[in-house]
């Protein structure tokens, strides 16, 4: 379980001594300090639903699409959503192609524990007609680039992605109102989904038997640590959910200070996504308004038929 989302280089025994003589002056090979995320920069596709996220060197891109399907028969009032994680081996020698391998499968329930069990996607929302219709939305994410921690990077393009997703709107009607009529973006405007809060994931790397502790780690880093551990949480600074694999025991203090320093951070990096997804609002808000002016103009000035 340890080094599934590990990278699988590992570095000279001089380069390892390196990197952890550094960590106990508090220094980093790349200059930041021990708690210090790396730079975040989130943009958008052309359509809604889709992210790219770039932390530091790691580089996820994350798609959600939605459909049409019978709901589970002990939540007949409730939609779904899943999560698939694809490896490209560009971004790291050690995935390989085909199907998704352990740290994939990993990789995907780590993110969906948090959304899941935090409530954040509001499931009954998604329900069309009870017992028969629901939507089902899922999330692709595409790792291009393993520079450290995929676990934050892919997390915040799971819920960028989420936030300017929309769905078909849709009406129940025809006899005995068991018919569903799904609405094209040209006759009805899609609707978002309903996002409660951001859980928001944190991964630390322990070193030194667990004495050393860093936010944020990078590939190096990932192949000198000895463990790791994943808090979520959100901007209250509630906890959705605590990964932490393999066998290496933490102390509880270690624990608590893991929880302190994600629950400081969760409102600021929650304000950059959400700032993020309204610039995108804007500017699709922006190009809609002109794309109507035009369709208006061409309109007047078309053809004039006379009978």
């Amino acid at each position: 379980m340890e080094g599934r989302l590990n990278n699988m280089w590992r570095l000279t025994v001089n380069e390892s001594k390196f990197v952890e003589s550094a960590l106990q002056s508090e220094l980093r090979v790349d200059g930041r300090g021990l708690y210090d995320y790396r730079k975040l920069t989130i943009k958008f596709g052309k359509e809604s639903g889709s992210s790219e996220v770039q932390l530091g060197q790691t580089h996820v891109m994350a798609f959600v699409t939605a459909q049409l399907v019978q709901p589970y028969k002990d939540r007949p009032n409730e939609g779904s959503f899943s999560i698939f994680t694809v490896f490209s081996p560009m971004a790291d020698p050690s995935f390989e192609p085909g199907h998704p391998g352990e740290s994939a499968v990993e990789l995907g329930r780590i993110i969906d524990r948090a959304l899941r069990e935090s409530r954040a996607v509001d499931t009954e929302s998604l329900c069309v007609l009870a017992g028969k219709l629901v939507w089902s939305v899922r999330i692709d994410l595409h790792i291009l680039d393993n520079g450290g921690n995929l676990v934050d990077a892919a997390n915040i393009a799971a819920l960028a992605a989420l936030l300017t997703f929309r769905r078909p709107d849709c009406t129940v009607g025809g006899e005995n109102s068991q018919e569903v009529i799904i609405h094209p973006p040209e006759e009805r405007e899609p609707l978002p989904l309903i996002i409660h809060h951001l859980p928001v994931a944190f991964t630390f790397g322990f070193f030194n038997k667990g004495s050393i502790l860093v936010m944020d780690p990078t590939y190096v880093e990932e192949a000198v640590m000895c463990g790791r551990m994943t808090v979520t949480v959100n901007a209250n600074g509630d906890i959705c959910a605590i990964q932490k694999p393999g066998e290496e025991g933490v102390n509880q203090s270690v624990i608590l200070h893991c929880l302190r320093l994600a629950s400081s951070r969760a409102a600021a990096t929650t304000k950059i996504i959400r700032e993020a997804v309204e610039a995108y609002n804007r500017e699709r808000s922006s190009q809609k308004v002109k794309r109507h002016h035009t369709l208006a103009k061409s309109e007047v000035l078309g053809p004039v038929v006379v009978v």
